[in-house]
């Protein structure tokens, strides 16, 4: 008799009609004793970030099987936010990280599988595998299919967000229609995941901190072949864990998740960040706030210069020593605790020993802790009378953090972003896109079509936007979103009128609409609840349960 989970489908004589439906895939009699170890594999030809997951899900089920485990591969979905940004379908992109771990969670559990191996290259296929991961809590890992190297445009390195801003740099009248081809044809080279510091680079890292994927994977690029071997060394690894009995719970703690935070402000990371981060220490049981975020940026800077408000890209971090760099410098100026361990069984510290204090000199993506790119970190939480649960700043590259200007109201991101197109916003103007939260849009879109064309159109500086909606990980500016309680459960945000007097306020962090309280309580008395916007379908179920984002935007609370 076997000691793993699925000894309920593999042993004992009541279990012959289990036993032959699994020989019809390919056990046989000794594999029965062998750990049951699900593949979630996140393969899709709808995005490059997805396209190159299947060889990696390949050579780890390859892996798992030389290692003494039975391999069972099971597909999942992806959503591409860079294919349905600024339309319609981005509604479900947020919505598909509830429906990815959803999955993952009943096949693995269904199959009473020992373990679980996901593979993911697009946003939200990282935050729904730990979603999922947390749920469980058997022995697991995680392998990111990798990030997409820049493309090259007469020497410049261009990402997915270079297409994006080029838009509203042709409507404002700074580079023609030839131009913008050119960026369109040349910014996305192959696979892997966007090249920046953007939202799937975030969470790869945040899940490499947390010790639930190997050190140096999460900067990888999805087309080097170091990928593949990190991907058979992952699934040895997990094989072990499952001897070990190293669960996922071991691993994810309050030290742990403070870890992420810390390198993820030092990263110069996604605001998506604050809302995945949040859901995952949730699932998992543990205590972490929007507050803890604002605490953590106070105390460490951020070190690396990375698109989309600084030069590089990941490949160039990845050269200059990656996440485990990072930590080691972090870990020196006792900014992440080092008795944290990951899935092997070692310690932060353990694993950062041979790792150098300092990075190379050949490079400038990584600064040193005492020459910083900015001297705190660069997601700031802002309150007030616009968002008394919170919302979530993106300071970087930010030269003027104050502004106090009228408020331009939209209802959607479509309507906000015709406005910028033609040219009807002015410097000074505070841009208000609200009913985009998790509720009233519902599922919470990304802003990146209008961030993108305020930048483009030369207004990044002098133009704040606010939303109860989010932001791509591409987004940069004065940005604030993640705004709680959002506009259509009856948030301040939906009270305001074109004209009145915003302030977004990164130093004291302050978002306040210049109202007095009295003004405010009649407002409220003419506001009437919005209805759904969807009666049916994925959408309409998920309007329903999903929480604030100030606590993640869950959907299992």
């Amino acid at each position: 008799m076997n000691k793993f989970r699925s000894s309920a489908i593999t042993q004992g004589v009541q279990r012959s009609p289990n036993r032959s439906m699994l020989r019809a895939v390919g056990f046989n009699d000794e594999d029965f004793n062998k750990p049951i170890i699900g593949v979630a594999n996140g393969y899709s030809t709808i995005t490059p970030c997805n396209i190159g997951l299947n060889k990696l899900a390949l050579r780890a089920e390859e892996s798992i099987r030389r290692s003494g485990g039975m391999p069972q591969m099971f597909g999942t979905i992806t959503v591409s936010d860079g294919i349905s940004m600024g339309t319609e379908g981005m509604k479900y992109s947020l919505v598909s990280r509830e429906v990815i771990a959803d999955s993952i969670e009943t096949a693995c559990n269904a199959q009473s599988m020992d373990g679980v191996l996901a593979i993911g290259g697009c946003d939200k296929n990282m935050p729904g595998a730990m979603i999922a991961i947390a749920r469980m809590n058997i022995p697991s890992i995680f392998i990111y299919g990798g990030t997409i190297k820049p493309g090259k445009l007469n020497g410049e390195d261009l990402t997915v967000v270079s297409a994006f801003e080029a838009v509203g740099q042709l409507t404002s009248g700074k580079i023609n229609e030839k131009r913008l081809i050119e960026v369109e044809k040349n910014c996305i080279p192959g696979a892997g995941s966007c090249g920046g510091m953007f939202t799937a680079n975030t969470m790869s890292a945040v899940i490499e901190v947390l010790g639930l994927s190997l050190p140096h994977s999460s900067t990888m690029a999805a087309e080097d072949y170091e990928k593949e071997l990190s991907a058979e060394k992952s699934a040895e690894i997990l094989v072990d864990a499952i001897k070990k009995d190293i669960r996922p719970l071991d691993l994810m703690t309050k030290k742990s998740f403070e870890n992420a935070i810390s390198v993820i402000m030092a990263v110069g990371g996604s605001t998506n960040a604050v809302l995945h981060i949040l859901a995952i220490a949730n699932t998992a049981g543990i205590d972490i706030s929007i507050d803890d975020f604002e605490r953590i940026r106070q105390k460490v800077p951020v070190i690396c210069d990375l698109k989309p408000s600084g030069k590089y890209v990941t490949v160039d971090l990845h050269k200059a020593g990656g996440i485990p760099q990072v930590m080691k410098i972090l870990l020196n100026a006792g900014l992440i605790h080092g008795e944290c361990k990951n899935i092997e069984g070692k310690t932060i510290s353990e694993n950062l020993k041979e790792i150098p204090d300092t990075p190379p000199d050949n490079q400038n993506v990584i600064r040193d802790i005492n020459n910083p790119l900015y001297k705190k970190g660069h997601l700031a939480i802002l309150k007030g009378n616009l968002a008394k649960e919170g919302s979530v700043a993106k300071i970087s590259g930010v030269k003027n953090p104050v502004l106090t200007g009228p408020a331009r109201i939209f209802e959607s991101e479509e309507d906000c972003l015709k406005s910028i197109l033609n040219n009807d916003i002015k410097a000074g103007d505070v841009v208000v896109v609200r009913n985009e939260g998790p509720v009233g849009g519902p599922g919470m879109r990304e802003m990146l079509s209008p961030t993108s064309a305020i930048v483009g159109q030369g207004l990044g500086e002098k133009v704040a936007l606010i939303t109860d909606g989010r932001f791509s990980g591409g987004s940069y500016g004065l940005v604030v979103g993640h705004i709680a309680p959002e506009a259509a459960v009856g948030g301040n945000i939906a009270l305001i009128k074109e004209g009145d007097l915003i302030t977004v306020d990164a130093v004291k962090l302050l978002i306040h609409v210049d109202l007095s309280d009295e003004e405010l309580k009649a407002r409220r008395k003419n506001w009437e609840k919005p209805d759904p916007k969807y009666k049916k379908g994925i959408l309409s179920k998920y309007s329903r349960i999903v929480s604030t984002s100030s606590l993640g935007a869950v959907t299992d609370l």
